[in-house]
């Protein structure tokens, strides 16, 4: 039994050695998938761990609120409430920093802290330095992120302007929260912690300096376990709605963990896409490749079965042949989704700010990749096995019977005169192997979508980027006001150095519902005919406010279903907080955002308020950059300042790094898969013909020629593939759109011309390669050995 098995196990080695090259290329793929797989969910898995054990140590609150002002008196009133078990009540302040040696101001939030005692929710972990003393004043807490983006050490101060007053406080801890794991400023989408910072105060000092002693505007609420979010969220609303409290909301909803669950749905998405993909490629190679083993060693399992090797060890035989390979491919996989993994769970370290971030996976993702793999290449070779199996000696040791042909299309439509004669032989022999074509074509057609769909991303970013900034925002600064303030105001602005063009604006938090669907968002109100900040039809064009009702952004629209002449019930969530009913006149195009617009004046006579703003719209000349951001520094009115350039390359930069990566591998990936595909298949037509072929150079055709009729075959599906590529990538690419759907933003389906163009040159270039390596062993053929039988 013993000299059986080392007998098979020779043959076992010999096989694979004859036919390395295929099985590389197999493994190369297999380990593609396996490596996708395990970096998204590993990251996935360090996400989710690290945001678990962060939340729950830090004691993240449930519920979140903000109002106007309200005594802290009433919080025995909000643990009244059923299933509240924890309160904690505080003052958040926005506030203008002044950073020395920095042109443009820089914003930020002031947040209490309690005086002798920890919060009981929203904790701080300590990264360097001290917390605050009780009652400590001219002392704070910074959040990491700012300091790191400014070099601020403990010691160092930094000024500010709260509430219309000019502070120099002193850093004497640097923090983390886990309310601000992904920190962003007013209007942004991605974090710039250079111009925006978190910071804490004593609750004392900050409420002195704001004028807000014994009260609160931001008020946090942790559940009992089983406890109704929906009831929890209703009974505070009505708590502090008198208060001028804004709607309330759960944790799922808060923005930094939303970013955080977004992007982990996003990696599940991509680590069961495109593994799938790897894998299914992988199992088609193995079954061509096994069933062309099988059916070149008919001689040899007959002889085998005739000298009393059972259809089991045959069948084993071939098995661990793929099992083989599954081991080296999932052993290459592993080792590159967790050096893939740890350098993506690196790059979220400069947006996500945990207090430890470190690549790790369950020892059931490895396991569940590798079983996948063996399971999806078990049934790619299942046929072979079979046919292994059930193949008689007597039978096993006869030549193969000559499969029977039909006269091809090209000869039955009486195309073929139009053909020379080896261009005849090469569509004749991909026409009566349908299937194996079918799935050639399938598999080069895959490789060539993952490479629109990698490059697209670029494509479409350009465009969003195009619209937001081109053409909708086209100021190049935005304003934001402490409160609103009289139209006068932008006299003010006009006469700032530099200030080419102004406009008004009016933001108003707002309720919108339609029947049971509801969104808090904000109307913003402008001129009737703007030429800053303008909306966009869905042909992108500008497009004039409404005279009467409002303009949706069609993501808002969705969310609320309701199209244009319906009504929407509006509950502004300011001051009186009144209750408006107005109809829906136009639907309009945004990428960023769930934006409502109106025309400013109708929006102030629903408010039975004057003409107020909250916010300009600024065209200013960039020669006069650096007066302007020093008069706006100065100015305590002046909240909030959103430079549209900066904003413009934080998208890019940030955008981009990510981008650069995932195509690199994704242009990786897919050219392994066209190279293991194409080089499978010329290397099995090459196994195939090889005595045809050298009978037709004893017969006196060239190499050329020769190589024509091999290669022609592979052309010839490359062809048929770029069609199926193209295709699928742009299917793959409205999936990805869909999913990318979020109330944040949304991804436009933009392909140019060059990213098709540059996915069918990768996979030429690939096929040249694997025509290449195949051409060395069709050009070094034993003319007299390739006619003989198998030995």
């Amino acid at each position: 039994m013993t000299l059986i098995i080392d007998a098979m196990n020779r043959k076992l080695m010999r096989d694979l050695w004859n036919i390395k090259g295929q099985m590389l290329a197999i493994v190369m793929v297999m380990a593609c998938g396996i490596a996708t797989f395990i970096m998204s969910f590993g990251v996935i898995d360090s996400l989710k761990l690290s945001r678990d054990i962060y939340y729950d140590r830090y004691q993240f609150a449930d519920v979140f609120a903000q109002l106007k002002r309200a005594p802290r008196a009433i919080r025995q009133q909000v643990m009244d409430i059923p299933g509240v078990s924890a309160v904690e009540m505080r003052v958040v302040f926005g506030v203008t920093i002044q950073v020395e040696g920095m042109t443009e101001p820089a914003s930020g939030k002031l947040i209490s802290l309690p005086d002798g005692r920890k919060p009981l929710l929203n904790n701080l972990y300590l990264r360097s330095g001290r917390m605050l003393r009780p009652d400590e004043d001219g002392a704070i807490l910074s959040s990491e992120a700012f300091a790191n983006a400014h070099g601020f050490a403990l010691g160092d101060r930094v000024s500010m302007i709260i509430n219309g007053h000019k502070r120099a406080l002193k850093i004497v801890g640097i923090v983390l929260s886990p309310e601000y794991v992904y920190s962003l400023g007013p209007g942004a989408i991605f974090p710039d912690d250079k111009r925006f910072g978190i910071f804490w105060m004593s609750q004392r000092v900050l409420e002195a300096a704001v004028d807000m002693d014994g009260a609160f505007n931001d008020i946090s609420v942790r559940m009992d376990r089983g406890a109704n979010v929906e009831d929890i969220k209703q009974d505070l609303d009505i708590i502090l709605k008198p208060y001028g409290g804004l709607i309330a909301y759960a944790r799922n909803e808060q923005m930094s963990n939303w970013f955080v669950q977004n992007e982990m749905n996003q990696l599940r998405v991509m680590g069961l896409f495109a593994p799938m993909i790897f894998l299914g490629v992988a199992a088609f190679l193995i079954n061509v490749v096994m069933t062309r083993q099988v059916a070149t060693q008919r001689e040899q399992i007959g002889m085998l079965k005739a000298v009393g090797y059972s259809n089991r060890e045959l069948a084993l035989h071939y098995l661990k042949m793929v099992l083989l390979v599954v081991v080296l491919g999932s052993i290459l996989g592993v080792g590159a989704g967790i050096w893939l993994g740890a350098g993506m769970t690196n790059m979220y370290t400069q947006f996500f700010h945990f207090p430890i971030l470190k690549f790790s996976f369950s020892p059931e993702v490895m396991i569940f990749a590798v079983l996948f793999c063996t399971l999806s290449a078990i049934a790619g070779t299942l046929i072979a096995i079979r046919q292994a199996a059930k193949l008689p000696p007597a039978e096993a040791m006869r030549p193969e019977t000559p499969t029977h042909f039909h006269r091809t299309f090209l000869e039955r439509t009486g195309l073929e005169q139009f053909f020379s004669h080896l261009s005849r032989i090469v569509i004749r022999h991909v026409e009566r192997r349908p299937f194996r074509t079918l799935f050639s074509t399938l598999g080069v057609g895959l490789s060539m979508s993952i490479l629109v769909f990698a490059f697209f991303m670029e494509d479409s970013i350009d465009f969003l980027l195009k619209v937001q900034f081109d053409m909708a925002q086209r100021e190049d600064i935005n304003l934001s006001f402490v409160t609103p303030r009289a139209i006068t105001a932008l006299e003010e602005i006009r006469l700032m150095p530099g200030v080419m063009k102004v406009e008004p604006v009016r933001s108003v938090a707002a309720f919108l519902k339609s029947g049971h669907y509801a969104k808090r968002s904000s109307i913003t109100g402008l001129r009737p005919a703007p030429d800053l900040h303008r909306i966009l039809t869905k042909k992108l064009r500008a497009a004039p406010i409404p005279a009467q009702g409002l303009a949706l952004s069609s993501k808002l629209a969705e969310i609320l279903h309701v199209k244009k002449g319906d009504m929407l019930t509006v509950e502004v969530l300011e001051e009186r907080r009144p209750v408006l009913h107005i109809r829906v006149a136009e639907i309009v195009e945004e990428f960023i955002g769930l934006s409502a617009f109106m025309d400013m004046d109708q929006l102030n006579r629903h408010l039975n308020e004057g003409t107020v703003i909250t916010g300009a719209a600024v065209m200013v000349d960039p020669l006069w950059n650096g007066p302007l951001y020093q008069k706006i520094k100065n100015i305590p009115a002046i909240i909030g300042m959103t430079i549209l350039e900066k904003s413009r390359q934080i998208f890019r930069d940030v955008m981009g790094e990510n981008l650069m990566k995932m195509v690199t591998m994704n242009i990786i990936f897919a050219s392994l898969i066209s190279f293991g595909v194409i080089y499978n298949t010329a290397r099995i037509a090459l196994s195939e013909r090889g005595r045809e072929l050298a009978t037709l150079r004893v017969l006196g055709l060239t190499k050329g020629e020769v190589a024509y009729i091999l290669f022609g075959e592979m052309t010839v599906i490359i062809l048929l593939a770029i069609p199926v590529g193209l295709f699928i990538g742009y299917m793959m690419v409205l999936g990805m759109a869909r999913s990318l759907d979020t109330e944040l933003f949304r991804i436009p389906v933009v392909i140019e011309t060059s990213t098709y163009g540059m996915s069918v040159i990768i996979v030429v270039v690939s096929s040249i390669l694997s025509f290449y390596l195949v051409w060395r062993q069709v050009d070094n053929i034993d003319l007299v050995s390739a006619q003989k039988g198998v030995e």
